[in-house]
């Protein structure tokens, strides 16, 4: 996504709350800047590649927290995909779900902040994984699978005539993700290609009917 394409979104996403009165003060991407610094800086070695800080909290003084409150969950989900992009840009991984929280300190003055960049393992110990929506929300894959589907009671309920009650599930085999066709009438594709059980890659879409769903390792 890059940076400057982060700010563009943003400011897509909270239409005008970012007015030019707020911007003589902090901008979300010195946040975004200093986010993905912490996260080049606390990198670290592991078996598989460089583990990068999966869970970052971000204090701001308390004027700047109350200019941001108004979209204040946009800005931390944007910082999410921003530290996602990052690390998939440099070939970092991650332990555990990206997480960002925003927090105010009443010893800090306008326009100083600081980030807390730490790596935590996902619940159980499991890989990190999620799946985007087509609304751009994320779950992520914890033990269980996620079951896609019409029935209410699936992970994703899909409301397309052209989904099985229960379409397909995505969930963790060994050390890998996988998304596999629960006998379906109208069949699971990954990347166009139609699949009955398959290893995901980050970046992979899913299709079932004519929704998309794409897989990313963080």
């Amino acid at each position: 996504m890059g940076l400057q394409q982060f700010e563009q979104r943003l400011e897509r996403l909270v239409e005008g709350a970012f007015s030019k009165a707020n911007r003589a003060g902090l901008q979300p991407i010195e946040i975004a800047r200093r986010l993905t610094r912490e996260m080049d800086l606390r990198r670290r070695v592991g078996v598989h590649g460089l583990i990068a800080p999966n869970a970052y909290m971000v204090i701001l003084s308390i004027e700047d927290a109350e200019r941001f409150d108004s979209f204040a969950d946009a800005l931390a989900r944007e910082l999410g995909d921003a530290a996602r992009d990052h690390a998939r840009t440099e070939g970092y991984t991650f332990l555990g779900p990206v997480t960002v929280t925003l927090h105010s300190l009443e010893t800090l003055r306008p326009g100083r902040f600081n980030v807390k960049a730490e790596v935590q393992e996902g619940p159980e110990g499991v890989a990190a994984g999620s799946i985007v929506l087509p609304d751009g929300s994320r779950i992520v894959l914890g033990v269980e699978p996620i079951t896609i589907g019409r029935l209410p009671e699936c992970t994703v309920v899909v409301n397309d005539q052209n989904v099985s009650r229960r379409h397909a599930e995505i969930r963790h085999s060994g050390s890998d993700v996988v998304v596999a066709d629960l006998r379906s009438t109208n069949g699971t594709k990954v990347n166009g290609a139609t699949v009955t059980e398959r290893v995901l890659e980050d970046g992979d879409d899913i299709t079932v009917g004519t929704t998309t769903l794409r897989f990313e390792t963080s």
